[in-house]
């Protein structure tokens, strides 16, 4: 039996466009920070499976390597915005969007999990087989790739992924302790808040999309303004939902309550990760789905954000300054109850990017903010991690006098904690709570700016008090702390940032134009 031609023909034709939205092209330059990490995690996971113990510090070692390749591989894309896994023939519809805001976030996220990698080799060791090597770099990594991914997402579905890629290992991390109960209960507090996110948030998304048709965040800021009445409430809830679900994984309060036991009980090297990388995987997503897919809903998610802004400045504070010299962990627990209360200022200008006319700037004084704070709190829990080799309890009290045994260590403690708090010579601290002040006076919100001034003076108590204590006369004679290389080396670096944005605090600014729009 034979068939004409020309309908075959015409079916192939028919066919084409299919087959070309089917097959797109990957940018694999684009895609190469967070794709480098997860391959490493891979490699380490394979590795560890051949490698006697007596060799398994070498994973550690793969591991920064890993990491250090993956921030490399930002430099190629700096000034060139890539977008890949586009929609055939809609080029701005796009799943994965490298832009300055990307840039700076995945920066964060890999000098970050760098920094954290450096801690967790005196960690691992120190545990003796305590903390199983070949998992605790697999999962860091994991988490790390997970994390640079976020904030290059551009559709909800991709957002959701990286947001749980990034959050799962970190259960793990924080139970990987064997034979620890606190940190078990950590890692089941931590776990708990954070499948009460993701589902709150996946309830939201989904009534978001049955309202618009679609994932991808500019399409969804586009359609959502014109919603038909009777899905109008839907929509509503869709948006709230999603913000109390990212409201969870940003901690902020009254949704903080996992942060205390879950950063003394996970190792030190993770505590310092969660503060870190874990705020800005969770801003990051804030950030997406408020400014970029939900700004016509700008008079819903703005004033929630500035509650809660409010409200976890304040709670922070307030359980820091509550906090206990002699009490054990207390050097950990206030850490902790500090990072909330950062989370706070971290969440005022992206509320005030519903009031502003610019909206991008006040973003931009979110991501420089969360900048500074990396390298300020990454060196603070890099010095607790320090003293904690010696002093078990890791104490406020513990730091006594630490001058008079280690006065490097007591000076740049006492410099990361007058930049946490604002004050000189922490001019990088300073330069990025003003900024964040003025984003809130220019958009009008006074109220919340006075809220923040009324906070940051409650949080210089703590802070000056904690450093005044570095050079106050030790009660007994004590033994200088000694440093192993990888933990002097995440110091240093700490240090020389800090000192480097102090002196410059201009190097910052280029951060107020995130490249969002």
């Amino acid at each position: 039996m034979s068939f004409p031609a020309q309908p075959l023909a015409e079916v192939a034709l028919a066919q084409q466009p299919l087959a070309q939205n089917l097959v797109q092209s990957v940018d694999w330059l684009a895609i190469a920070p967070p794709t480098v990490t997860a391959v490493v995690g891979l490699v380490v996971l394979v590795t560890d499976l051949f490698v006697k113990d007596a060799r398994k510090p070498l994973l550690g070692w793969i591991s920064i390597a890993g990491l250090a390749a993956s921030a490399l591989m930002l430099l190629p894309l700096v000034n060139d915005d890539r977008s890949t896994f586009c929609q055939s023939g809609e080029p701005g519809v796009c799943s994965y969007t490298a832009d300055t805001f990307t840039l700076a976030i995945q920066f964060l996220v890999l000098g970050g999990a760098l920094l954290t990698a450096l801690l967790s080799v005196t960690a691992v060791k120190d545990a003796d087989r305590g903390l199983p090597e070949g998992e605790f770099w697999f999962l860091l990594l994991s988490s790390a790739a997970g994390a640079a991914l976020l904030p290059a997402s551009r559709d909800l579905a991709t957002l959701i992924v990286a947001l749980e890629v990034a959050s799962l290992p970190a259960f793990a991390l924080v139970g990987l302790r064997q034979g620890d109960r606190r940190s078990s209960e950590a890692a089941l507090k931590f776990f708990l808040s954070s499948v009460t996110a993701t589902a709150v948030s996946l309830m939201g998304i989904s009534f978001v999309y049955a309202t618009t048709g679609t994932l991808y965040l500019t399409q969804v800021a586009e359609r959502i303004q014109h919603v038909d009445g009777q899905f109008t409430t839907l929509a509503q809830a869709g948006v709230v939902l999603t913000l109390v679900g990212f409201a969870f994984k940003t901690a902020a309060a009254p949704f903080h309550f996992w942060v205390p036991d879950t950063y003394v009980g996970a190792p030190l090297p993770i505590a310092a990760y969660l503060s870190v990388i874990g705020k800005a995987v969770g801003f990051s997503g804030l950030i997406l789905v408020t400014v970029v897919a939900l700004p016509s809903y700008a008079d819903v998610w703005g004033p929630a954000l500035a509650a809660l802004a409010a409200l976890t400045m304040t709670v922070g504070n307030v359980g820091a300054l509550r906090q206990q010299a002699t009490r054990a962990y207390s050097a950990v627990r206030l850490l902790a109850w500090s990072s909330v209360g950062q989370a706070g200022y971290l969440l005022v200008p992206i509320a005030s990017a519903a009031y502003s006319d610019d909206p991008e700037r006040s973003v931009g004084s979110s991501v420089a903010y969360a900048l500074m704070y990396a390298a300020v709190n990454l060196g603070a829990f890099a010095v607790v991690a320090l003293v904690g080799r010696t002093r078990s309890l890791n104490r406020v009290s513990d730091y006594r006098g630490l001058y008079s045994t280690n006065p490097l260590t007591a000076l740049l403690l006492a410099f990361f904690l007058l930049c946490l708090a604002g004050l000189p010579p922490g001019i990088i601290g300073l330069f990025a709570k003003v900024t964040v002040f003025s984003a809130a006076v220019d958009a009008g919100l006074g109220w919340l700016a006075v809220v923040m001034a009324v906070n940051v003076v409650i949080a210089l108590f703590y802070y000056l008090q904690w450093t005044a204590l570095l050079f106050r006369a030790p009660e007994a004679a004590t033994a200088g702390h000694r440093a192993p290389a990888p933990l002097t080396a995440a110091i240093t670096v700490t240090a020389v940032l800090a000192v480097a944005l102090s002196g410059a605090p201009q190097l910052i600014l280029r951060f107020a134009d995130t490249g969002l729009f």
